[in-house]
């Protein structure tokens, strides 16, 4: 039987790892577009091969995944990202809209955190996000397919209450999600606003870094 995901915010911790660190900045996460198509590309270039594996199903060549990021459609899907404080696209969210079966819709996500900015419950964040904006898009099922050696995903799978079928070294699993409602509606809008007003300092903050720097006399004009 399917659990409905009714919880907003709920805190899914992977197992083995520890809670986020209380003095680090929250996890926020940002709606992508068109004009992040860069920044995408670098992040999945940044996976090595065994994070590929667990990301696309298998390893991929550089010139797979340009086409893949070439190809992202931001007018149909949705995609998420966590930027660190140097603007470095470290989580990313793929929420991909599946053709709609009579008044079913279903959509797919993938998820990639790169290995420096992982145990901070980002994978977690990017879910949770996808969750919402599936329901408040009508959506009644969100599906993951991914390897069944993929531990992390299976975690947050087990946690979010989704039914799970394992077949030939891969898993595929189901959430089914609650029509969206004005808190989830609220809920979405509010963490978007947070995200990019988090995105705009940290932006000013590197450029504001950068300006100095020009400034600061070299070691050379020393």
């Amino acid at each position: 039987m399917n659990m409905s995901f009714n919880r907003l915010a709920s805190p899914i911790v992977a197992a083995g790892r520890p809670l986020p660190d209380t003095g680090r900045s929250p996890v926020l996460v940002r709606e992508l577009s068109s004009g992040d198509r860069d920044r995408l590309l670098a992040h999945f270039l940044a996976l090595d091969e065994d994070d590929r594996l667990l990301r696309f199903g298998q390893i991929v060549p550089d010139h797979v995944i340009e086409n893949y990021v070439g190809n992202i459609d931001f007018a149909h899907d949705t995609v998420f990202g966590v930027f660190d404080d140097q603007l470095l696209l470290v989580g990313v969210g793929h929420l991909a809209y599946l053709p709609a079966e009579g008044d079913k819709r279903t959509a797919e996500y993938g998820v990639s955190v790169l290995e420096s900015a992982r145990g901070r419950g980002i994978g977690t964040k990017l879910f949770e996000r996808a969750a919402i904006r599936s329901r408040n898009t009508q959506v009644s099922t969100l599906y993951i397919h991914c390897l069944s050696r993929n531990a992390t995903m299976m975690h947050i799978a087990k946690k979010a209450g989704m039914k799970i079928e394992y077949a030939y070294g891969e898993a595929d699993a189901y959430l089914s999600l609650a029509p969206a409602d004005q808190t989830s509606l609220i809920a979405e809008m509010l963490q978007e606003q947070a995200a990019v007003f988090d995105y705009a300092i940290k932006r000013q903050a590197c450029r504001t870094s950068r300006m100095f720097e020009a400034f600061m006399p070299t070691a050379d004009a020393a």
